[in-house]
């Protein structure tokens, strides 16, 4: 996953560089959330780009596939989250961000699982006539679901649901590497004035992929107000890998 000392230790030399600074941990924190929400959100807008490029049988082929590394990126965020209907509707998952699909809760019997697709709709218009025609009303065998503040299933009778989705972009444990609800923060120990020790302990590195690191430091630096150039950008952290890697 993506270092928050490497972002931040980026960002940090990279304004030195532009005049702009000290950037302190406080203010780097802020923007580490909108930043990697900002990145995570133009993914679908690049999945879009990606799919025409499929289309007209110009994307790369196995693993250039532009498509392929983004379908690999938004995997880290999938997850299923099982629901059971409150008051005729069920409550989204927090973290949710887009969904990917629905089906009604079931079991698998004789490796055949007994669970349901549910075809989802967005359009109040369209949901109020399915629910008017004769043709396509929604049954056990063919349920519906509407999305708004919360999820309507019909028919009514369907009391639990299983939806895929993805999710907000968390953290990760810097020392484990495991999922955390915390955001991305860098903190350090302070040993003097001009002196810092990286705080493996209290600090939570980004979710993203570690090859998204460019572009957080890009977009915290636009927050920030540094002029970087993307050339700067990749340069450096170009190097700082070469320097790990040694």
């Amino acid at each position: 996953m993506a270092s928050v000392n490497e972002v931040y230790s980026a960002l940090k030399n990279l304004a030195n560089k532009d005049e702009r600074g000290f950037i302190t941990p406080k203010v780097f924190n802020t923007f580490t959330t909108i930043a990697q929400n900002k990145i995570f959100n133009d993914l679908f807008n690049e999945m879009s780009k990606a799919k025409t490029l499929r289309m007209r049988n110009v994307d790369a082929k196995e693993y250039l596939s532009f498509n392929k590394r983004l379908q690999e990126d938004l995997a880290y965020f999938s997850k299923e989250s099982s629901l059971s209907q409150v008051s005729g509707v069920f409550s989204k998952p927090e973290d949710l961000a887009r969904v990917i699909s629905m089906k009604t809760s079931g079991a698998y019997v004789f490796g055949t699982s007994t669970s349901t697709p549910i075809d989802v709709v967005y359009d109040e218009s369209k949901i109020e006539y399915i629910l008017q025609s004769d043709l396509s009303a929604p049954s056990a065998t063919h349920p519906v679901a509407i999305l708004g503040e919360d999820i309507e299933v019909f028919p009514t009778s369907v009391k639990k649901i299983k939806v895929r989705y993805y999710k907000y972009p968390e953290g990760r444990s810097v020392s484990t590497g495991a999922r955390s609800a915390l955001s991305p923060r860098y903190n350090a120990t302070n040993l003097g004035a001009s002196n810092e020790v990286f705080n493996v302990a209290t600090s939570v590195d980004f979710e993203l992929p570690d090859h998204y690191v460019p572009n957080l430091v890009l977009e915290i630096g636009k927050m920030i107000g540094i002029n970087l150039r993307d050339n700067d950008v990749f340069a450096y952290t170009s190097g700082e890998e070469q320097k790990q890697k040694q």
